[in-house]
């Protein structure tokens, strides 16, 4: 079998995103938030996805894709018989009138680099996944597409007519293409694109620049976290894990799922990353996202939620091809009807820096103290009560070890907020739960292997229980680490160095394909126990398994490396974060030396 990656790139500014082919067509746009129908949807058919390319005359003799470094401004350089040329992609954003501006618009620069490049510029969005086609109106300068929810214009120096007539254009000087939906781009074109460019590079690299971060493999943290930033809807702090669907995990496999939605569980581990490199701003928006929820939450809170809060994200099918023909494509995702009971002890630890580092200043949190507390209610009433588990199975409930975990890693949070603002009420309910929590994980030890299992009553292993080592529940470098961990290899990782979630059949069968955050969990787990050129090592095996850009998938088959999943995926950028800060502490080495 040939390897399999996905040869896309991805821009955003924290209101959309869009995935670029490199051969320089938009594969997946979603407008205008995150969870929108797409405008250009490739990626999942190519009759009814639109299109919006900029493709030589003739065939392309070469594509080369890359970021300006330290930004998320993509390049795409096209190689023709007829000569060179490149596209430079960015959405803008940038600080102005003391905030941020993020507007609905797609910039492309066009630049001839050698000979004399015929191209042809196609553009044409569609709505309603697919099933819309809007009319399209030329103007003097710009071409209108009506009949979507609000305007879409397309402002450009190219010529309109060769553009509507679908001819090749001899490119001699630098074009340039700005898409917009709603607000139209009134200003002059040519001085706007470039001033725009010129300060969302800035904005970037100073936005880079604030990192704190060690010189262990720098440029792959840097290139994870502008990643992950991106993956923030900012107007309400949600963080979704992808802005994907139904890309599949493994082909033929239907665990095609719908991840422009927020997880609170994967929330936790990307503010972790961000805490990791000394980013707060994403934390303190992130509360007041988790504060809108918590308040029509008062029973119990969903796995996960839209990026304005929405609780029914019903699950149904599209009429669409899919990914490489890989049905079905689902929008929506069923896992808001789980009971999943980890998410209320990772709100707790997400939350724990604005509650006791002492550079956020504390009375601005201490008026939510209520809300700690009645997370922690809801821990103590849910403590006896099976759930799906991280990994959402639909069919199956059981007493999960890693539930059990984060039960006992939010109660230590609470404990330590407790202490902080002297609230005994908290402090008494956390101490009672920390030691039931124990009680709990300790009912999942396999005495005779030296391991923890899934769930209580369950011989089958889970990679998630690495975080008993990650999370300080069994002591670094202790023998029941070691045996632990040894045990977790033996059945989980794989002989190229990745690790499956667990090997059991679920609702879908057995897992093809290994996950690509376990085996960054395994790093960690490696640092923890003390085996550091193992995980380096490890981590740097990883590496390898990015995509041209360095961006990661969710999913790779062990046997081929190729990438599957939602793409780029959150969890696994995060995963790489994590995993490098955690060697880095370890090595303890000043920078640059």
């Amino acid at each position: 079998m040939t390897k399999h990656t996905y040869d896309y790139g991805l821009i955003g500014n924290c209101s959309y995103q869009a995935h670029i082919h490199k051969n320089t067509n938009i594969e997946w746009m979603c407008w205008p938030r995150f969870d929108s129908s797409f405008i250009f949807g490739k990626m999942l058919d190519i009759d009814k996805g639109g299109e919006f390319s900029i493709l030589p005359d003739g065939e392309i003799k070469e594509s080369k894709q890359y970021y300006l470094e330290n930004t998320n401004i993509l390049c795409t350089e096209i190689a023709s018989e007829e000569g060179r040329y490149r596209v430079t992609d960015f959405a803008p954003r940038f600080h102005q009138f003391d905030r941020y501006f993020k507007p609905l618009m797609l910039i492309r620069k066009v630049e001839p680099i050698e000979g004399r490049p015929r191209v042809k510029v196609a553009c044409h969005p569609v709505g309603d996944y697919g099933n819309l086609k809007p009319t399209q109106y030329e103007a003097s300068n710009h071409i209108e597409y009506l009949g979507l929810d609000k305007e879409v214009r397309l402002t450009t120096n190219f010529s309109l007519s060769y553009i509507v007539q679908n001819n090749y254009i001899v490119l001699n000087e630098t074009k340039y293409l700005a898409l917009t939906y709603g607000a139209p781009l009134e200003a002059p074109l040519v001085s706007t694109c470039e001033t725009f460019l010129d300060r969302t590079k800035r904005y970037w690299r100073g936005w880079v620049k604030n990192l704190s971060v060690s010189n262990f493999h720098q440029a792959d943290i840097n290139r994870s976290a502008l990643v992950l930033k991106i993956h923030q809807y900012e107007d309400t702090g949600a963080i979704i894990a992808a802005g994907t669907t139904s890309l599949p995990e493994a082909p033929g496999s239907g665990r095609n799922w719908d991840y422009r939605y927020c997880w609170m569980r994967d929330a936790y581990y990307t503010l972790t990353a961000f805490n990791n490199i000394g980013h707060f701003e994403e934390l303190e928006r992130y509360f007041n996202y988790i504060v809108n929820i918590s308040v029509k939450s008062r029973e119990r809170f969903q796995p996960l939620y839209g990026i304005t809060g929405e609780e029914m994200l019903t699950e149904r099918t599209l009429d669409l091809k899919g990914y490489l023909g890989n049905q079905p494509v689902r929008i929506g995702n069923q896992a808001f009807t789980h009971v999943q009971n980890d998410v209320y002890g990772q709100i707790l630890a997400a939350l724990l820096p604005l509650y006791v580092d002492r550079r956020f200043i504390n009375l601005e949190r201490s008026d939510s103290l209520h809300l700690v507390y009645d997370i922690l209610k809801q821990i103590d009433q849910l403590m006896h009560e099976p759930d799906a588990g991280l990994w959402e199975f639909r069919t199956l409930s059981q007493y999960h070890c890693y539930t059990y975990l984060f039960h006992w890693t939010g109660a230590k949070a609470a404990y330590k907020i407790g202490k902080m603002f002297g609230d005994e009420r908290i402090t008494q309910l956390a101490e009672k739960l920390i030691a039931e929590a124990s009680e709990k994980i300790e009912a999942c030890f396999d005495a005779t292997r030296g391991v923890y299992t899934q769930a209580i009553g369950s011989k089958n292993l889970d990679a998630s229980n690495l975080q008993l080592i990650m999370m300080g529940y069994l002591e670094n470098g202790s023998e029941a680490t070691q045996k632990h961990l040894r045990a977790l290899e033996v059945e989980l990782k794989s002989n190229e160095g990745l690790f499956y979630r667990y090997k059991h059949a679920d609702d879908f069968g057995e897992p093809e394909t290994t996950f690509l955050i376990c085996a960054f969990w395994h790093v960690e787990a490696l640092t923890c126990a003390g085996r550091i050129d193992e995980a380096i090592k490890a981590f740097e095996n990883l590496l390898t398994y990015s995509n041209h850009l360095g961006l990661l998938s969710e999913d790779v088959d062990a046997k081929t490396g190729s990438q599957w999943g939602n793409f780029p995926q959150a969890y696994s950028h995060v995963g790489l974060v994590n995993a490098a800060y955690r060697i880095s502490r370890k090595l303890d080495r000043p920078n640059f030396l």
